[in-house]
């Protein structure tokens, strides 16, 4: 059912103090900015969607951040007061924070300032590992082996006890005020890049999660340039200035050859930040009304330009010569993600290892016209993909052909008759190999764009006579049934944190059934090639076991990969020195408003 309809909305608002105005009385300098998907919520422990991650990563701060601008993509300090020391072994990891950070405001501190300290991330991380909070990033830790902590939750689960936080574990500890240490069972050399991501890595203080408890989605508190001032689910997100984050300056540095980051970097170097002092965001699920408010100015960035306008907005992939005119900026770049499609393997229908069952799997992969999916439904906005790791990531191979992107009922149609996916009682449709009905159940969403995806999906599966029903909730609804291996199928999208392909072959990890992997799929020689691959420093040896990957998980067919999407953003001239980094999700900080221009174009 979706939320947020009339008087009941109206319940669900969350207000929070907001924070001071802009220096004295001075216009404030406001965002408007839309998401197409609902979030859920705002605690790192709890949260993996996109929509949720982007506002969190606002207000939580990792150790480290990736620079705004860099390319080639390179992170450094954030709370910390220099990069972490790291073991000649990779097994060591020890993490200095700056004196001084503080908390923003919260009842929960009763009314002294709290200052960062090394506990807060010590706290923040076991948090995932607490199986109250069901975290979907607990994977991360669990892979990274860091010594006696997947032990300290195995002991919670199978006493059936609270998580001891009290209780020292020697894999992540607190040396002194400020200093804290990760320690892994094995080597780890790329694990910095994991705590770069505020959303899930980001510090939390104790007492806040005490006063909140079961209610802490709603009451983020965080060391971050913003904080939430109110929200009501499914509809609209405010975020205000801190007032008291630290002092920061814009600092970044401009690639050769990109116009429009050398433009911003001459604009803003060495001012304050955050330069906005609030963050407006409308859910606006359908893809016309969000093309319009923007058109309009009633939104100041565009972030994805609908398919549906992607001809209209950039024919021919450059900006149409009318929002030229109007200096709307276009920013183009390749997401670093992969979307797909996954079968539950313990589903009695689609999942299992047996032939038959990876000939049912496969099917249905082959039926999928990826062509059509590019061309029709994302308007040539996307690549197909091969297999789970996305270009612009380590580990992606250039060389790799795989079936997953071919299209071709024919062999479809072969498979299913060889292993007794036949039609026994002549109604037009296949059956089991057992005779009982064969009919797909595919999760979807109410929105346009899923409606059209649901479309393609049904003339594939009529084009080789299997039925397909489609089971219609709300995002978060899905999400929550994915997660407890609720759903036989459902189709997302996957998107890195860092620029490493291991986050993608996390998806057919065996141990993180429910989280990264939500096709259950558990293979033990995927597993072995997965291992292995985090173990090796990047080289010829770390592909080579990457690639075996892919491989296996391309031949059993847990699950579909569609494609790789090619992203478009727009802003409007009021807006200075927007541009995106895949691996950034708090990039409001370092952006500003031109308040004249912005409400001369809205009179």
């Amino acid at each position: 059912m979706t939320r947020g309809l009339g008087a009941a909305l109206m319940a669900l608002v969350v207000l929070v103090a907001p924070a001071a105005r802009a220096q004295g009385d001075a216009t404030p300098k406001v965002l408007r900015y839309s998401f197409r998907v609902a979030e859920t919520g705002f605690d790192p422990a709890q949260i993996s969607d996109l929509y949720s991650r982007t506002i969190a990563a606002n207000i939580f701060e990792a150790p480290l951040q990736y620079e705004f601008l860099a390319r080639p993509f390179r992170y450094r300090a954030n709370t910390v007061a220099s990069m972490p020391e790291v073991s000649a072994d990779f097994k060591t990891f020890t993490f200095r924070l700056k004196p001084g950070i503080y908390f923003a405001d919260d009842a929960a501190f009763k009314g002294q300032r709290r200052e960062l300290v090394a506990a807060d991330y010590v706290y923040a991380w076991k948090r995932h590992a607490d199986p109250r909070w069901k975290s979907p990033n607990f994977y991360i830790l669990d892979n990274a082996k860091i010594v006696g902590l997947t032990e300290l939750r195995n002991e919670a689960l199978k006493n059936k006890t609270p998580f001891d936080y009290a209780r020292e574990v020697e894999g992540l500890k607190v040396i002194d005020r400020y200093t804290f240490q990760v320690k892994t069972a094995e080597p780890r050399p790329r694990l910095l890049l994991e705590f770069t991501d505020g959303s899930a890595w980001g510090a939390v203080a104790r007492e806040v999660v005490d006063a909140y408890g079961d209610k802490i989605m709603e009451h983020p508190v965080g060391t971050g340039p913003y904080k939430l001032s109110s929200w009501r689910r499914a509809s609209k997100i405010v975020l205000e200035k801190n007032p008291a984050y630290r002092e920061e300056v814009y600092d970044e540095e401009a690639p050769a050859g990109d116009p429009i980051a050398q433009a911003a970097v001459a604009k803003l170097k060495g001012r304050r930040l955050p330069m906005i002092d609030r963050i407006e965001i409308d859910i606006v699920a359908e893809n016309q009304p969000r093309w319009l408010a923007f058109l309009n100015g009633e939104h100041d960035i565009l972030w994805e330009v609908p398919n549906d306008f992607s001809d209209i907005a950039m024919p021919r992939n450059e900006l149409a010569p009318n929002l030229k005119k109007r200096d709307i900026t276009l920013v183009r770049y390749p997401r670093a993600d992969v979307t797909l499609s996954y079968f539950n393997m313990e589903d009695p229908v689609v999942g299992g290892y047996t032939p038959e069952k990876v000939a049912l799997r496969r099917a249905v992969s082959l039926a999928i016209d990826l062509e059509k999916e590019i061309r029709l439904l994302r308007k040539n906005q996307a690549v197909p993909s091969q297999g789970p790791i996305s270009p612009s990531t380590w580990g992606h191979n250039p060389t790799l052909k795989t079936e997953m992107s071919d299209h071709d009922p024919a062999r479809a149609k072969a498979l299913l008759d060889l292993y007794g996916y036949v039609d026994r009682d002549g109604d037009g449709w296949r059956d089991l190999p057992d005779g009982r009905p064969l009919v797909l159940e595919y999760a979807t969403q109410p929105d346009q764009s899923s409606r059209q995806g649901a479309e393609l999906w049904k003339k594939s599966m009529d084009a080789i006579q299997v039925r397909v029903a489609f089971k219609v909730a709300a995002w978060p609804e899905n999400l929550k049934a994915s997660s407890s291996g609720k759903l036989m199928m459902w189709g997302v999208g996957w998107s890195a944190g860092a620029p490493d392909g291991e986050t993608f072959l996390a998806l057919g990890d065996g141990n993180s059934k429910g989280q990264s992997n939500k096709s259950r799929f558990d293979l033990p020689a995927y597993n072995r090639a997965f291992a292995l691959q985090k173990r090796l420093p990047n080289g010829p040896e770390r592909q080579a076991a990457m690639d075996e990957a892919q491989r296996l998980i391309v031949a059993y067919a847990p699950y579909k990969f569609h494609v790789h999407r090619i992203f478009s953003d727009l802003s409007h001239p009021w807006v200075i020195g927007y541009h995106r980094n895949n691996f950034v999700r708090e990039f409001w900080k370092w952006i500003d408003i031109d308040v004249a221009r912005q409400q001369e174009a809205r009179r």
